[in-house]
Formats: structure tokens, C-alpha cells, sequence
């Protein structure tokens, strides 16, 4: 099973997409802008295991383009910002102004609406509503998504056992349906399933 974790930072995506002459294929100014935009809106923001917010972000981008193959800047550009509305004061307004209506509808397709109040079932049933609905969503937004938790999920392993079997049985319930019909998603997450088979 493959793990995407090289590009920390864009520079260093950059850098290492110039070299390998992919940067031809993609448009690295656009993507250079949602980069700068995320890391302005999450700021010092880290992930649980306590990296910065931003290597997930880049780790999502890394699996588009090195794992899937996707070179769209518009589908890499919301991978950049798929969190924004969710994890910070961004809201889809200020992704509407910045990157247009094409990476607004990607971002707001993967932003899981609020639950005010309820408590944790509330917040699960809510989850679980929004992650059977991504059925309906375009492929591009799909991709998002599972770039998104190929990064989540890599490295499930340094989270506590508890949350790891219960985002093992999310991930294989909701989102390994999502892979099917993109090859190189269903091959990743088949081998992922296999590498962490004893939370089931």
C-alpha cells in the first residue's frame, strides 16, 4: 500500500513536480493560489496526531497527482481547500471570490454541513447523512473525497484503536463504494482494506 507523504509543504510539491516535468500537465499558479489560500486560512491549525493542518492538505494533493493521475487545477485546487468552510472562519462566499463557482461547488460538496447541538449521535447521524449524499455528487467531488481520506486513513494506525475501528468500518461502509468507478482508488483502497483487516 502506497503512503503519500513527500510534499509537506507546496514548495516542496512544487519543486518536485518542475523536476519530474509533471508541472507541464498542471496549472501550478492556480494551484499555487488555493495553496497560499489554505495555509492562510488554517494557519498554525494541527491535525489530531498534532502535524500542521497543512500536510493533510498536501497529502490529498499528492494522491491526486502522484497516486490518481488528476492534473485538473480546479479539482486540485479544492483538494487544497476542502476544509476550509469546514475548520475555519472561510466560508464558501470567500472560496466563490477567490477561485470561482467550479471550486466552490467541489469545496462545498465536501464540507459536512453543522449539527448545532445533540451531542455525538446527533453528530454521527449528521455524518453519516453526508456521507451517504456524496453518492450524488460529481465525480470530481467524489475524487476530492477520496483523496481526502486516503490521507485520513493512510496512517489510521496512530490513532487510538477504538477510532480506528470505527473509521475502518465508515471508510469501508461509505467511501470504498465511492472508488469503484475510478481504478486507481478502487486498487488503493482495496490494499488498504487488506493492511488493516484486523479491525474489522
Amino acid at each position: 500500500m502506497e503512503v503519500f507523504t513527500h510534499w509537506r509543504t507546496w514548495n516542496a510539491a512544487r519543486a518536485d513536480l518542475e523536476a519530474s516535468g509533471d508541472g507541464a500537465r498542471v496549472d501550478l499558479d492556480a494551484v499555487e493560489r488555493a495553496a497560499d489560500a489554505a495555509r492562510r486560512w488554517h494557519g498554525d491549525q494541527l491535525r489530531p496526531t498534532g502535524v500542521p493542518y497543512v500536510e493533510h492538505l498536501m497529502e490529498a494533493l499528492e494522491v491526486l497527482v502522484r497516486g490518481a493521475g488528476v492534473t485538473e487545477a480546479a479539482v486540485l485546487s479544492a483538494a487544497l481547500l476542502h476544509d476550509v468552510v469546514e475548520d475555519t472562519p472561510a466560508t464558501l462566499a470567500d472560496v466563490e471570490a477567490g477561485f470561482g463557482p467550479e471550486v466552490t461547488e467541489l469545496v462545498d460538496w465536501v464540507t459536512k454541513p453543522p449539527v448545532a447541538g445533540g451531542g455525538r449521535q446527533a453528530k454521527r447521524a449528521a455524518k453519516s447523512a453526508y456521507l451517504r449524499r456524496l453518492r450524488e455528487a460529481p465525480p470530481e467531488a467524489i475524487v476530492v473525497k477520496l483523496a481526502d481520506r486516503v490521507s485520513n486513513v493512510q496512517r489510521l494506525d496512530q490513532m487510538p484503536l477504538d477510532f480506528q475501528r470505527r473509521y475502518y468500518a465508515e471508510t469501508c461502509t461509505y467511501i470504498i463504494p465511492l472508488a469503484e468507478p475510478h481504478p486507481w482508488f478502487a486498487g488503493w483502497y482495496a490494499r488498504w482494506r487488506e493492511a488493516f483487516a484486523h479491525l474489522r
